[in-house]
């Protein structure tokens, strides 16, 4: 189990840029797929973008494609959301996940563990 600790978040105007990181506890965080989902207010949590155990493949979702980077530190227990050219509809409250196996997944019932979600405002 990974215990999942999100901060960064804030409120920034439409183009510009924050750094969400994602800190985790316990013994498996590199053996952990771990992903970025984000969930605004009436809407079902939706997928952001993942990353391999060793950091080498990466999977986002269209909507962040050329906007978005993820990355990870396996000897900081961290992984990374860079997001650049940020949106109004990139509002939400972001949340990190971790699963296991190798397999990339978009569907948020795939991941075993959460954090507490960072709230990301972009305002026009």
């Amino acid at each position: 189990q990974v215990q999942l600790v999100e901060s960064g978040g804030g409120f920034v105007q439409a183009g510009g840029s924050l750094r969400l990181s994602c800190t985790a506890s316990g013994q498996s965080f590199s053996r952990s797929l771990m992903g970025w989902f984000r969930q605004a207010p009436g809407k079902e949590r939706e997928f952001v973008a993942a990353i391999s155990r060793v950091g080498i493949s990466t999977d986002y979702a269209d909507s962040v494609k050329g906007r978005f980077t993820i990355s990870r530190d396996n000897a900081k227990n961290t992984v990374y959301l860079q997001m650049n050219s940020l949106k109004p509809e990139d509002t939400a409250v972001y949340y990190c996940a971790a699963r296991g196996g190798v397999v990339f997944s978009a569907d948020p019932t795939q991941y075993n563990d959460w954090g507490q979600g960072t709230q990301v405002t972009v305002s026009s």
